[in-house]
């Protein structure tokens, strides 16, 4: 994993935590806009109201989506360099493009939806709710996906690129990385939505997603991971009503 293009897949990783991190506000700046309130917020937020602010928030979402995912993806890479050349991985690059692609769709949803619930008043300009019911619904969305049979599908070839990548061999590196990316959005959507109840600006937030996306797709720790953290974000969603 020294190989040059490998580096160039840590400088990218490190790079969209970097862009991440230097979008956080400072504590003092938060905390004296939960004391302000709305006018407050407003000389804090950098995204213009509306839609006149979408291309900002893609932008946003299409970093947070390639920082946080792409580390998910560092199993079936390294799987990939096995079945190929040793010492050069012919289609690396389109492999992960394909797969990056897919969450430039996600980010292209993400965006709409933060502008429909922030135009709806239930998020604040760091894109957390203000909502107790959005909360718990999203928390209660997320608990009940980790148990669906769609879930469970695309996890489990996300589990075994091997097999995957055997299966779908003669389609070359693009067209497997769409398809790794779509079995990764199917995996992972429902949690990636719960940045709305944490703030899409949370970098802890997105830091410990990362952790837990990647840990549920490793077979001898994600089976183990999977329906208790269901039970979990179950039981949060009415706590998120009463709290």
């Amino acid at each position: 994993m020294r190989a040059p293009h490998w580096l160039g897949f840590y400088a990218l990783v490190i790079a969209g935590w970097g862009v991440l991190y230097a979008t956080q506000l400072p504590p003092d700046l938060l905390a004296a806009a939960e004391v302000y309130g709305a006018e407050f917020w407003a000389t804090l937020c950098i995204v213009e109201p509306g839609w006149a602010g979408a291309p900002q928030l893609f932008l946003m979402w299409s970093v947070m989506a390639g920082a946080m995912m792409a580390p998910t993806l560092v199993p079936t890479l390294a799987t990939w360099e096995d079945l190929v050349a040793a010492g050069h991985a012919p289609g690396f690059s389109l492999l992960l493009g394909g797969y990056l692609l897919v969450w430039l769709g996600f980010a292209v949803l993400a965006t709409a939806a933060q502008i429909t619930l922030s135009g709806a008043g239930l998020l604040n300009p760091l894109g957390e709710s203000t909502s107790r019911w959005l909360s718990a619904a999203l928390l209660a969305g997320a608990g009940a996906y980790q148990f669906s049979t769609l879930k469970e599908a695309c996890l489990s070839r996300c589990r075994r690129p091997l097999a995957f990548f055997m299966q779908h061999w003669a389609e070359g590196p693009w067209r497997m990385g769409l398809r790794l990316g779509a079995l990764c959005l199917g995996c992972c959507w429902a949690l990636m939505a719960l940045g709305f109840v944490g703030g899409t600006m949370n970098l802890l937030w997105m830091g410990g997603a990362m952790v837990l996306m990647t840990l549920e797709k490793l077979p001898e720790i994600g089976r183990h991971l999977t329906r208790p953290l269901g039970w979990l974000l179950l039981a949060a969603a009415p706590v998120m009503l009463i709290i």
